[in-house]
């Protein structure tokens, strides 16, 4: 028999293609992350092939993976339409704009950019994506974003620079760095990272031995890690805040800031974009003013 494909289990493969992970995925579904991996295992077991694969620490889609993530979109697509035609939703759809921004800096930065659309549309519907800087530069060539934010440095597209976002150390509390000559231990984001290459290029300018020893691909990951006292970490934040269960190392060397860029898809809604534009360059500014003071 031929398999057939669960739809519920599909959405789970779309969001994690689109929060960038199983843990997101699975607080955007409200499920848990053990239900998302099971969706995961059952489309797997349904079609005889694997559809994620382990890189390092990493999990990616496979070859089978990425196409059935394009076919997941379709059937998902097609369902809700024939639903909203059964149950009588003729009317004009409302208008969606998606939006990206890289997980430094996210929690303040997409919440700007969902209330700068609404200004300008307020009938559109909001989609967002948390992701690597690249992927989200990926995701706008191909239609998938309207207007994406990230690390400057992470990606050769062209994009329009925004501000700076400053970086800092933190770890858990009570961490100490162990005495010299043992080298720092470090958590990071997995390379490629701008953010990873400026903490060891900061130390090793200072003549401090580091060592990465934890990495995810995903900040939630280095969160963790941090917070179980593994290492340092070098993370973006607003000045005057710091991310919960972790407090400032501060006799570690200082690092300049990360550029920030906006890229949009050709075609997108120029009025929608500036706004999201000036909204997170007046966050940037605000946040280098409250850092200078």
């Amino acid at each position: 028999m031929r398999p057939v494909l669960d739809i519920v289990a599909l959405r789970s493969l779309i969001a994690v293609a689109d929060y960038g992970g199983f843990h997101r995925a699975a607080g955007a579904l409200a499920l848990s992350q053990s239900a998302v991996s099971q969706h995961i295992r059952r489309l797997e077991r349904s079609l005889g092939l694997p559809v994620v694969e382990r890189d390092g620490r990493r999990t990616r889609f496979t070859a089978h993976g990425a196409q059935l993530l394009d076919e997941a979109r379709l059937i998902v697509g097609a369902h809700d339409g024939a639903v909203s035609r059964l149950l009588g939703e003729n009317g004009p759809r409302p208008a969606t704009v998606a939006v990206g921004a890289t997980e430094h800096g996210a929690d303040r930065i997409l919440p700007l950019l969902t209330e700068a659309v609404r200004e300008v549309r307020p009938e559109a519907e909001v989609r967002v994506r948390i992701d690597r800087s690249a992927r989200l530069a990926e995701a706008v060539a191909r239609g998938e974003l309207d207007l994406a934010v990230y690390v400057t440095d992470a990606v050769t597209a062209a994009g329009r620079p925004v501000g700076d976002l400053p970086l800092a150390w933190y770890a858990a509390p009570g961490w100490r760095p162990p005495a010299a000559p043992a080298p720092l231990p470090l958590v990071a984001i997995s390379a490629p990272c701008v953010v990873r290459r400026r903490a060891l290029t900061a130390l090793a300018a200072q003549h401090v031995p580091a060592t990465v020893v934890a990495e995810s691909g995903y900040l939630a990951g280095v969160l963790d890690a941090a917070r179980a006292g593994l290492g340092a970490a070098l993370l973006a934040v607003p000045a005057g805040a710091h991310p919960d269960g972790l407090v400032p190392c501060r006799d570690l060397p200082a690092v300049p800031p990360v550029g920030l860029s906006v890229l949009a898809r050709k075609g997108s809604d120029p009025s929608v974009n500036g706004a999201m534009v000036e909204a997170v360059r007046a966050l940037l500014a605000a946040r280098g003013a409250a850092r200078a003071a």
